[in-house]
């Protein structure tokens, strides 16, 4: 009886901390935490397992079209707020705009503002050392892709690593709700599906088809496009600079992340809003950051200093030259 009433705790917790994540500072400590807490992650697996019902739910062009359209404005939200702007101020924003793209990226389901930003900048701090989260050289491809935030040691919200976020209780509160914004994007597609099948017949689209192609799929392939940045951008493509890590430029990654492939420029100069440091190589999320400047929403864009973008270069560097010593 002992032990039954332990596993109800056990499941009562993790249930608990599907819809309110800072329920992780109130339960109980036990076993390892940097093992995968797999009752915790029950909604990461059901969403990829989701993705088999497209055999039922067929497909329309409609369909189609909505999720292409859901993973390139969520990958932005991700890509130019998530990353760039609250985990390193590569631009400046007002409260509202901060509060609408925050909620944007929120419907990625890569949890909270706070929490990403939080993470991200204890990579930097640590990048392919012994305390980076998800290093492939450290820890290996699943770890580093996926395995990392399914372990109870990184749930929690790092908020001592983000004081300038914490301020703001709007990005405490959908920090906290991780999952609200998700479920309400979840419904709507449901509905929007619905509404169209009952008023637009010939477009074939129904509730369930735009709630599989447009939440389900199309964010299963966000998370792992997102993934990629930390698993293969630190193995697979080109050093152009000297950096601590094993970050490197991939322009495969770049086009399907928007612009974040370009790894060992970001690793080298982390606070421009710019991660394609050059002409040719293609950036989207900092061309849309340009767009929404012309407008006024967001403003004073971080450039690359000149002296920045040509130093350690490492087809400049003098033969022998220790990269690991660098910044």
């Amino acid at each position: 009886m002992r032990r039954m009433n332990q596993h109800l705790r056990a499941i009562a917790s993790a249930v608990r901390c599907w819809f309110d994540s800072g329920a992780v500072d109130r339960e109980p400590r036990s076993g390892n935490a940097a093992q995968i807490d797999w009752l915790r992650v029950v909604p990461f697996i059901l969403m990829h397992l989701a993705c088999l019902a497209v055999f039922w739910v067929g497909w329309s062009p409609t369909a189609i079209w909505v999720a292409v359209a859901l993973y390139f404005v969520r990958m932005f939200a991700i890509t130019g707020f998530y990353h760039r702007y609250f985990s390193h101020k590569a631009f400046k924003a007002g409260r509202g705009a901060q509060l609408a793209f925050a909620v944007l990226g929120a419907s990625a389901v890569q949890r909270g503002p706070l929490w990403w930003a939080a993470h991200h900048r204890h990579h930097h701090v640590h990048s392919d050392g012994p305390d980076d989260a998800h290093s492939p050289r450290q820890r290996g491809f699943f770890r580093s892709h996926v395995g990392w935030f399914l372990t109870r040691e990184n749930h929690r919200t790092r908020e001592e690593l983000v004081p300038d976020l914490a301020r703001y209780p709007e990005l405490r509160f959908l920090d906290r709700h991780d999952q609200l914004v998700p479920a309400l994007l979840a419904i709507s597609l449901f509905a929007t599906g619905s509404l169209l099948e009952a008023y637009a017949p010939h477009l074939g689209v129904t509730g369930w088809q735009l709630l599989i192609w447009g939440f389900v799929i199309s964010t299963v392939a966000l998370y792992h496009a997102t993934f990629t940045v930390n698993s293969l951008a630190h193995r697979f493509g080109r050093r152009r600079y000297a950096t601590r890590d094993e970050s490197r430029n991939n322009l495969w990654l770049a086009l399907l992340t928007l612009g974040e492939g370009w790894h060992n420029n970001h690793h080298h100069f982390p606070g421009s809003a710019r991660q394609g440091f050059f002409w040719w190589e293609v950036d989207f999320t900092y061309y849309f950051l340009r767009a929404l400047s012309w407008i006024g929403v967001v403003h004073d864009l971080r450039p690359v200093p000149a002296r920045m973008r040509d130093a350690r270069r490492l087809d400049r560097l003098a033969p022998g030259y220790d990269a690991g010593a660098g910044s």
